[in-house]
């Protein structure tokens, strides 16, 4: 659930605040495995959001992107999803519209196949 009326904002900034709200939200959860930390990467200035990963597991370092999502010229890219959860679907039920969501970890060619946006 959003917090906060998005009801009214400008639809952009309405994006910005569903975006958000979904990385804080995966951000808070914690690792079942290793000393492995989860952050909120948040870049307001270039509408850049992930949550990583940082730790060690079993003597292996852990570094990397879990989720990567983008505001790029209006529609919300969805550059990796490297959980289990429907990103996209979540994004919908807050409110996004589909043909303003990407799928850009889908080649171009394929983006069509989708229920979303091209780009």
């Amino acid at each position: 659930m959003i917090r906060g009326n998005t009801c009214y904002m400008d639809p952009l900034d309405r994006y910005r605040a569903i975006v958000r709200h979904l990385i804080e939200d995966y951000a808070s959860y914690m690792s079942s495995r290793g000393d492995i930390r989860t952050e909120a990467v948040i870049d307001r200035e270039h509408d850049h959001c992930e949550v990583l990963e940082v730790g060690w597991d079993a003597g292996r370092r852990v570094h990397g992107s879990v989720i990567h999502i983008d505001i790029r010229d209006g529609k919300v890219w969805i550059e990796y999803n490297g959980t289990d959860a429907r990103i996209g679907e979540e994004l919908v039920a807050a409110g996004i519209p589909r043909n303003d969501i990407v799928l850009g970890f889908q080649p171009v060619e394929l983006r069509p196949l989708t229920s979303y946006g091209v780009g």
